[in-house]
């Protein structure tokens, strides 16, 4: 079982198992074994409100305890805490797989995923820091600024009488 804190400092812990596959997927009408498919690790990691309501659902029953609402522990998600959030139900997808193969091609693509992300947060950065973004917005800048000196001439219903 993996943990994850949130902003407000409450840990939650995220287990996955097939009554917590079932509750995710009443609650939310997501299926998280299209994992396998590889099209939810996607899903899940560029939708942070979809993210947040599998979570939510994955805690739902410590929430219950807690009294945590729905919007309360929407609140409480941002930054870190989603990273956080998201790592934990990853890794926890990968540890229920019920084939092992499935379990280590799952761990590869969770593996791979992770580089690519790193690699473009890595590109962007570089970018900022070798100013060839803020040489770009010049560039489009001046060239909005260039179009919109003229203005158009007024068409024959706005003329005067």
């Amino acid at each position: 079982m993996r943990s994850f804190k949130d902003n407000a400092g409450r840990q939650w812990s995220v287990g996955i198992n097939v009554a917590a596959l079932k509750r995710v997927r009443g609650l939310t009408g997501t299926d998280l074994m299209q994992v396998i498919e590889g099209t939810l690790i996607e899903k899940l990691i560029r939708d942070p409100v979809l993210l947040c309501d599998v979570v939510y659902a994955l805690c739902k029953p410590e929430a219950n305890t807690r009294n945590v609402s729905d919007e309360d522990f929407g609140r409480a998600m941002a930054g870190d805490a989603i990273e956080a959030a998201t790592t934990a139900v990853l890794e926890e997808l990968v540890g229920f797989c019920p084939s092992p193969r499935d379990r280590a091609n799952l761990g590869r693509v969770l593996q791979a995923t992770t580089k690519v992300m790193e690699r473009a947060r890595d590109l962007v950065e570089k970018k900022l820091d070798s100013g060839e973004l803020d040489r770009l917005a010049d560039r489009l800048l001046e060239t909005a600024g260039a179009s919109s000196i003229s203005a158009p001439e007024p068409s024959a219903s706005t003329r005067d009488p």
